[in-house]
């Protein structure tokens, strides 16, 4: 799942008849370098902008920004409860229509200027698992299939340590990849998928093909939002930071 990428092929249609293609979202080369490293890429800051009368009083210039600074966690809050609220009739995004989409993008964007991670791929908040709530992706929320062959969770793990992924389906297929990541900039990595495995089971190296990125554009310790460069919006609730890949 979550890099969330699915491959430009039907696997199933390629390699194994009787399951669906996993609809995985992920994508990097292999590295050993790892995640946490000083990137020489600075993000600029971005957030609700609001102007700040101007005055020679350092004191009153600093009452101002406190003010201003108290609110952003609120306002974070109130987003993130719009944005969960808009997405949880909407199967995982199968449901959702243009303009559903597009109204969970614009709070989706609101919600990203408020990030109050800059720098996601040296945070520990980006460990561990993660299920997947929406995407515009319709290979990976299977929006083309019938509900009752669609997955009943999907999931995505990252550690950042060893720059591995793992995406997983559950019921009713249990199909997985793992894949390596390498990091280009503060918050934003390349995606090379590894190993597939079909039913949980069944391994196959993955075609050196499958590739792509994924930029974290928002993280706490509840969410994750996250954009494909295919253009496919992710949103992801933590579920066990203490989950491992495989390596």
């Amino acid at each position: 799942m979550a890099f969330l990428y699915s491959p430009p092929l039907s696997l199933a249609s390629a390699t194994v008849h009787s399951s669906p293609a996993p609809r995985l979202l992920l994508n990097s080369s292999p590295t050993s370098t790892s995640l946490n490293h000083h990137f020489p890429t600075s993000e600029p800051l971005t957030a609700f902008h609001t102007p700040l009368t101007t005055t020679s009083d350092p004191q009153k210039w600093r009452v101002s920004v406190s003010f201003f600074s108290s609110l952003l966690p609120k306002k974070r809050q109130e987003l993130k409860e719009e944005l969960l609220e808009a997405i949880a009739p909407l199967d995982r995004g199968a449901a959702a229509t243009p303009e559903d989409q597009e109204r969970i993008d614009r709070i989706a964007r609101k919600l990203e200027a408020a990030n109050p991670t800059k720098e996601p791929l040296k945070s520990d908040l980006l460990n561990g698992k993660w299920e997947l709530l929406y995407t515009t992706s319709r290979s990976i929320s299977q929006a083309g299939i019938p509900k009752f062959l669609r997955s009943i969770a999907n999931y995505q793990a990252i550690n950042v340590d060893t720059c591995r992924a793992q995406n997983m389906e559950s019921w009713p297929f249990f199909n997985q990849v793992t894949v390596d990541l390498t990091p280009l900039n503060s918050r934003k990595v390349a995606v090379k998928f590894d190993y597939f495995k079909i039913g949980g089971l069944i391994p196959f190296k993955a075609p050196d093909r499958f590739r792509g990125e994924l930029d974290t554009t928002y993280l706490d310790e509840e969410l994750r939002v996250s954009r494909g460069d295919l253009g496919n919006l992710f949103i992801l609730k933590m579920i066990d930071p203490s989950y491992r890949v495989p390596v």
